[in-house]
């Protein structure tokens, strides 16, 4: 499951150290700690060439007008970071807040380059990209649950967002790629205020992924160790297809036709259950496409930016 829990690359090994100059972002904020980032290049991480071409990725990089920075928030006493990706300079009006959430387990290196294109799409729309790293992960205190007590940092990162000048916390939204997908909609079923939320590849239903015999199940067991004796709260906490009720903020689910790290089932059994619930929401499958949709990332940020505007943005 390449990008969903790739324990073995992501845990073990880790990805390369960064190269590059660092990216200078606008002065002025409340954030803590506030520092720019060093983006790596594009062979440095292989994550990166699932997420996005050479040519779109370089690019980025060399965007002048693109700030990439790093900030830190207590979350549950601990000390967490989130990345800040924005516009360089002033801005005439308040601007929208995409708060994107990572796939994947502990990530020990950071993920700024897979996520650098995507979000240059976002800011050039005319948002603000905020992503929350989750405890555990690149140095930050905290044990990684996938679902458990790291998505109190998802959460306690909207007053954070209020300390962004230029940014307009009124209007927030939500997107999320596999797991950060499923993040997604665990936000929403506790209240976080999103205007709307785009996933893809996101899973819906561990028990499926994770029963006994299960193509996951080892990699489930990795994740949660207790799982033989807490299995209905692990698996109903973090499954939306048991809670599908609780969510009232329109969802643009998109998935990979061709997905053979999460079966497009997943979300083509969301999208039956918000429609049988009668909420809002529209189901996108990408023809040929993988877990991340990588091969059409353009047509995917775009549609998820349609949604967001559909909706305020």
């Amino acid at each position: 499951m390449r990008n969903l829990i790739v324990v073995a690359v992501l845990v073990l090994a880790a990805c390369a150290t960064p190269q590059s100059t660092p990216v200078q972002g606008p002065a002025g904020t409340g954030l803590a700690n506030l520092e720019a980032i060093e983006l790596p290049d594009y062979d440095s991480d292989r994550g990166i060439r699932w997420a996005a071409s050479r040519e779109d990725f370089d690019a980025a990089r060399a965007d002048a007008g693109l700030s990439a920075e790093q900030f830190t928030y207590v979350s549950d006493g601990l000390t967490v970071g989130a990345y800040l990706f924005r516009a360089r300079g002033a801005q005439p009006k308040p601007l929208p807040v995409i708060v994107f959430n990572r796939g994947s387990f502990v990530r020990p290196k950071g993920f700024a380059g897979e996520m650098l294109v995507m979000a240059r799409r976002y800011v050039q729309a005319g948002f603000i990209v905020v992503a929350p790293q989750y405890r555990g992960s690149n140095g930050w205190a905290g044990q990684d649950e996938l679902g458990g007590a790291d998505l109190h940092d998802l959460m306690n990162i909207v007053p954070e967002l209020k300390k962004i000048p230029g940014a307009d916390a009124s209007q927030v939204y939500l997107s999320g790629e596999s797991r950060g997908g499923a993040m997604v909609y665990m936000a929403l079923r506790d209240g976080f205020p999103a205007r709307a939320a785009a996933v893809w590849g996101a899973f819906t239903d561990l028990e499926s992924l994770s029963a006994p015999g299960a193509p996951l199940e080892k990699m489930a067991l990795y994740v949660w160790p207790e799982l033989a004796t807490r299995r209905e709260e692990i698996v109903r906490s973090r499954s939306a297809i048991y809670w599908a009720d609780k969510i009232n903020a329109p969802v643009l689910i998109m998935h990979g036709g061709a997905d053979e790290d999460m079966p497009p089932s997943q979300s083509q059994r969301m999208d039956a259950e918000l429609t049988r619930l009668g909420k809002p929401h529209k189901l996108i499958v990408f023809d040929g496409q993988q877990h991340v949709i990588g091969g059409r990332g353009a047509e995917r940020d775009a549609a998820a930016i349609k949604w967001f505007r559909k909706y305020g943005g």
